[in-house]
């Protein structure tokens, strides 16, 4: 069997509101609603304001700009703070050399290896949205050749460098 519904609660509050509206004392109601009655709102023409659209190069360069962020580990360079640098001591000699890449741990890295390697997985996407732009058949032959060449020699760079951080990071790893 479904409960009742109180509607004699509902209705002695909505009696409570109305009954403290009226029940409001003389000096209050004067001092709140007398001084203020000879004023009225200005008529404002407020025109809304209107945005454009950003451009497809401003776009670009935005997800660009998140994808670097994301792919160099900013997010664990702000939580963990991890140094700049890294640096060991030589045994032979006793100098300290600077170490850019943290060996050995792959969930862990120096703020230049990120930046690094981030660097390089965007050389690697503007290769290939530069071997998209030599596909064009609205464009001269010579500037899809260069775009061509500089797609191809962009993605084998980033290719060939991210294999070899990943060499130096994980010694003994892809040989």
């Amino acid at each position: 069997m479904a409960p009742k519904a109180d509607t004699q609660s509902a209705g002695a509050v909505a009696a409570a509101d109305a009954s403290s509206q009226f029940s409001m004392d003389p000096l209050f109601h004067t001092l709140k609603v007398v001084p203020y009655s000879f004023l009225r709102p200005p008529r404002l023409r407020l025109k809304i304001p209107s945005v454009s659209l950003p451009s497809a190069m401003t776009v670009f360069s935005l997800v660009l700009l998140t994808y670097f962020m994301v792919v160099s580990g900013f997010v664990y360079d702000v939580i963990v703070e991890p140094p700049g640098i890294g640096s060991t001591q030589d045994p032979a000699t006793g100098a300290v050399r600077p170490v850019v890449f943290l060996p050995g741990r792959v969930n862990g890295q120096y703020i230049i290896e990120g930046l690094s390697s981030g660097f390089m997985f965007v050389l690697g996407g503007i290769g290939i949205v530069l071997l998209d732009l030599a596909l064009d058949k609205n464009r001269a032959r010579s500037v899809k050749v260069s775009y061509a060449i500089a797609g191809i020699s962009s993605v084998v760079i980033a290719y060939v460098m991210t294999t070899l951080f990943v060499r130096i990071k994980i010694p003994g790893y892809l040989r």
